[in-house]
């Protein structure tokens, strides 16, 4: 349903399935068609692949991803994407995370859909998800481990945190793989935000019902002011100890983890056993980046484990400007909310160049550009 709501917001399946031929998988084929759910024109896509028997674990999926030439961003989506059901899976079933082996959703064609999806979401550049509440249905649904409720335990747990609602409407309308996706993407659930709309698009379901349009809706726009000033945003804070390394090594893995992108990257002294002193290397980064910086921790320091958790950033909207003072234009980052300017820091660079070429202590530019920074916070 979610790439069949793409196709429907413009992407286009040709393309699609060129960019999943990059994982060189079995010959599978993408059958779309225009379907009527309760009025509403979809799509309905279906993919065709050969039956399989084999169930795969997390690591022989990775292997997948990670071997194909799709852009870093795909892969690192799909595989945090495989990484959350994995998660789910193990705590429903009490295993390890290394242990678990997918049925439905380690088979070809969810593979298709969760790469698939991220391929779309960065055809049409996305870059930011809301999702609505969501209906999980009703009654019992039957799987490899037998007869469970509606929603099954795999998917109660891929949504823990998410708003959830249910009608009289029976069946499964949320399955582990769409909840894996969305969960993992989204932000933020409930109303929908004041954007610009551009473009919807709609992915039917197989099932039909009668007065109920058993479709996924995706709506694409742009941000209005008052959305985009308040900047929520999930990262991924990755982490890990080390007590044996110099501190030459650290600080050459912190100028090369803020050059290939990190947020910010931070040390603290911390204790490990036998009372050694050690550092917690913590780097915050874009989800779509985590790999990136996994594998340099790994080439660049002693660390043998890192821990990664998602966190919410909440940020002013930024922007870079110029003011004009008697040592000559200095530049200045500044930070709103909702419109109102709350703060204007001057760049440290600016200044220090400034105070260089006047000749005069770096304080007194800098009192100078505070001195207009003033004027625009009162505009």
């Amino acid at each position: 349903m979610i790439l069949g709501a793409l196709i429907g917001a413009g992407v286009e399946p040709a393309v699609l399935k060129s960019e999943l031929g990059k994982l060189n998988l079995p010959e599978f084929e993408l059958r779309v068609r225009k379907v009527d759910r309760s009025g509403i024109s979809s799509i309905h896509l279906n993919v065709a692949v050969p039956d399989e028997k084999k169930h795969r674990h997390l690591p022989e999926i990775e292997r997948i991803i990670s071997n194909s030439t799709l852009s870093d961003g795909v892969k690192n989506r799909s595989i945090e994407i495989f990484r959350r059901l994995a998660r789910a899976e193990a705590t429903v079933h009490g295993t390890d995370l290394a242990k678990v082996h997918f049925h439905e959703v380690g088979a070809l064609d969810a593979i298709v859909d969760v790469v698939g999806a991220c391929i779309g979401f960065e055809m049409l550049g996305i870059e930011q998800f809301v999702c609505s509440k969501i209906h999980v249905g009703s009654g019992f649904v039957e799987m490899a481990h037998g007869k469970f409720p509606v929603p099954p335990p795999a998917v109660t747990e891929l949504l823990t945190g998410a708003p959830v609602y249910s009608t009289e409407i029976e069946g499964e309308l949320i399955t582990p793989t769409g909840a894996a996706i969305i969960s993992t993407v989204c932000t933020t659930y409930g109303r929908l935000p004041d954007l610009k709309l551009e473009v919807s698009g709609y992915g039917a379901g197989t099932r039909e019902y009668e007065k109920f349009p058993n479709a996924l809706r995706i709506l694409i726009g742009e941000l209005q002011a008052s959305e985009a000033h308040a900047r929520s945003e999930i990262l991924s804070l990755i982490e890990t100890n080390i007590d044996d390394v110099s501190p030459q090594v650290l600080g050459h893995f912190m100028e090369l983890a803020l050059d290939a992108g990190a947020l910010d990257c931070w040390f603290t002294p911390i204790q490990m056993k036998k009372n050694r002193p050690a550092t917690l290397v913590s780097v915050l980064a874009n989800v779509a980046n985590e790999r990136r910086f996994l594998d340099l921790l790994y080439r660049e320091t002693s660390t043998i484990g890192i821990r990664v958790q998602r966190v919410a950033r909440h940020a002013l909207e930024r922007e870079i400007d110029n003011v004009s003072t008697e040592y000559g234009e200095i530049g200045v980052k500044i930070a709103s909310r909702n419109g109102k300017v709350l703060n204007v820091q001057p760049e440290f660079e600016d200044l220090r160049t400034a105070a260089a070429a006047a000749g005069v202590p770096l304080l007194e530019v800098e009192a100078a550009v505070k001195r207009q920074a003033k004027k625009i916070e009162e505009d």
